[in-house]
This record gives structure tokens, C-alpha cells and sequence, in this order.
């Protein structure tokens, strides 16, 4: 198998024949109190937390997001955390995309690139999320240093938000500029392209849009799409791979994310016990994969 990004992606995928992604994202007032005290030991709490999520994830799962800003706000422990549980989800087979959402220019953007996808002290990511709207030149270190580690860059696009309308859906030229931001990519998902034909250059595509997903994958046939939106935020499996075109085995091109409906499930918050809340999560994650299997089918 490839080294590069995508094609490591696209081989989890298949392998676990659902192109489910689980969220991690540690809510203060969501963390049952099994892990432990956030106000405490945050550091702890966290890290059971993360590494119980990852042990049952990596069962049902090929890729982990964590969303960075809310380790962030656990201060400089809390970014701790998120790194060990990065090296720890990788240890456990899984790809890690970090949610960063970074976004400068220069020497700035050179330093976020090495510390989401360099090695130690960076995260050593599998990929990151990054956003376009100051320009292009955003871009350019993170794929430059993609292309060197066989990562990947998730570019947000055409977000799932309520909001993401503000700006993405302004006409410049005849075209939303989501649709320009797409047309810019171009050049970048040829330079990220694996041995598959898919492209590390991912895509970030609401499943909340989906009509917008299916004119996304015409501007964007070889990119892989990170597809928020999908279980708390209302979308269906069915809008969530709206976007991916027939494969091997089935639809595919991407990863769709779940977090609090798999990581928070009423029957977790409710457990008295680790083996309950494991079942509980467990139960989540194999029944938001079965969904997406199903969405996916030929």
C-alpha cells in the first residue's frame, strides 16, 4: 500500500467498510463523571476520556478528528493531552485529522504546518484542517509539507454551519465563492494525489449542503471530502455521502464525521459503570457505521 495520505484513507475506508470518522471533541459538561473532575485534573480526565473514546473508536472507525479549541481552552495541558491522544489514536491503527482550522500566511502558517503535521514537538498528524479566505498563500506551507510526509490538508469549503452562507454563498464572477475556492484548489489536489487516483487535498463539505456537495464533486472529482454535519446537526447518511461517486466496493471519496451522537449518546451519559459507557459509545459508533454502510451500497 501507498504511504500517501489519501491512499491510506481510502484503504482504512474500505477496510472498515464504512467511511465513519468520530469526533472527539471533550464538552466540560458532556464528560461523564466516570472519567474523573475537569475541574480538578483536567489533564487526567481528559486523557480517560480521549483514550477511552479511541479504544472502542478504533473498533468501528479508521480516522479520528479531535477539535483542537476545545482542548485549547483546557489550557497548556489540555494541548498536552491532545497530542498524546493523537499519538495514541495513531498507535492504534487509526489516521488522526486534526481540527485546527488554521489559517495565516509566512512564517506564521510555516509554524502552524509544522506544529499539526511536523514530528515531535509537533502533533504528527495525519492531516489538518485549514482555512482558505485569507488566500492562497495560506495554503502553501501546509501542502508543501504535506506533500514531503505523505500528509494530508482538509480546506473548509463549503462548511455545514447555518452561517457558512455569509461569506461562502457571496457571487464573485457568476460562481459562489465556495465554488471559486474550489476552482482554486485545483493545482493543489494534483500535487497531493496518491497511487488511488484521490487526492490528500481534501475537501471540508457540509453534509448539510448536499446539492452543494454534488456541484463540489464536479469541481473537485479527485479530492477526498471531510463531511461535517452529519448526526447531531441533523443531516441524513444519505445527504452525508451525497458527494461521493461509485467505487470498488460502493459509493465513496471521503470520510464523514460524527461526534457528540457517538461520543454522547444518552445511554453514555446515564451509565454507572466503564463496561455500560464502553456498550453504550460502542452501540453508538457500530450503528452510525452500519448507516453510512448502507448509504454507501451500490
Amino acid at each position: 500500500m501507498s504511504n500517501a495520505f489519501a491512499d491510506r484513507l481510502i484503504e482504512t475506508v474500505r477496510k472498515h467498510d464504512a467511511p465513519l470518522c468520530v469526533g472527539l471533541d471533550p464538552f466540560a459538561d458532556k464528560i461523564p463523571a466516570l472519567f474523573g473532575d475537569l475541574r480538578q485534573d483536567a489533564a487526567a480526565t481528559l486523557l480517560k476520556f480521549g483514550s477511552s473514546v479511541i479504544e472502542v473508536a478504533a473498533k468501528h472507525a479508521g480516522v479520528l478528528k479531535p477539535q483542537l479549541g476545545l482542548f485549547e481552552q483546557f489550557g497548556e495541558m489540555g494541548y498536552a493531552t491532545a497530542r498524546m491522544l493523537t499519538e495514541y489514536a495513531r498507535s492504534s491503527g487509526m489516521l488522526v485529522i486534526l481540527d485546527a482550522k488554521r489559517g495565516d500566511i509566512g512564517t506564521t502558517a510555516e509554524g502552524y504546518a509544522r506544529a499539526t503535521l511536523g514530528e515531535k514537538p509537533g502533533f504528527d498528524a495525519d492531516c489538518v484542517t485549514v482555512n482558505p479566505y485569507m488566500g492562497k498563500d495560506t495554503l502553501a506551507p501546509f501542502v508543501a509539507l504535506a506533500a514531503q510526509k505523505q500528509k494530508g490538508v482538509a480546506v473548509l469549503v463549503r462548511t455545514s454551519n447555518p452561517g457558512a452562507g455569509d461569506f461562502q454563498d457571496l457571487q464573485v464572477g457568476g460562481a459562489p465563492v465556495w465554488q471559486r475556492v474550489a476552482q482554486m484548489l485545483a493545482p493543489e489536489v494534483s500535487q497531493l494525489r496518491g497511487a488511488s487516483g484521490w487526492s490528500g487535498l481534501m475537501a471540508v463539505a457540509g453534509a448539510t449542503y448536499p446539492e452543494e456537495a454534488r456541484t463540489l464533486r464536479e469541481a473537485m472529482p479527485h479530492a477526498l471530502f471531510l463531511v461535517p454535519g452529519y448526526g447531531a446537526q441533523g443531516a441524513s447518511a444519505a445527504d452525508a455521502v451525497a458527494g461521493f461517486v461509485p467505487g470498488p466496493r460502493g459509493r465513496e471519496g471521503g470520510v464523514v464525521n460524527a461526534s457528540r451522537s457517538v461520543t454522547y449518546p444518552q445511554a453514555a451519559q446515564n451509565a454507572k459503570s466503564m463496561n455500560e459507557w464502553r456498550a453504550a459509545i460502542g452501540e453508538a459508533m457500530s450503528a452510525a457505521a452500519a448507516e453510512l454502510r448502507t448509504a454507501c451500497a451500490p
